[in-house]
């Protein structure tokens, strides 16, 4: 099964997380949502699959290009 990584496009805070590792997900499903200077942005799946890991926790800082959860397809 191949798997994906899904990393942050911003940097800023894990203000949510929708999904759960073993939680299935389509693909552009969103799994967090980070926030960042005042605004909500959502990182989705890229491929439809099974979230297999997260890297992040509600609260935590994270940077450009940060793992946030692998997927496997």
């Amino acid at each position: 099964m191949p798997s994906k990584n899904v990393v942050s496009e911003i940097a800023g805070s894990v203000w949510k997380i929708e999904k759960k590792a073993g939680d299935t997900v389509e693909a552009e499903e969103t799994i967090v949502i980070l926030e960042s200077m005042k605004m909500e942005i959502p990182i989705a799946s890229p491929i439809a699959g099974k979230v297999a890991s997260l890297a992040v926790t509600e609260g935590d800082m994270v940077d450009v290009d940060q793992l946030i959860a692998v997927v496997e397809g």
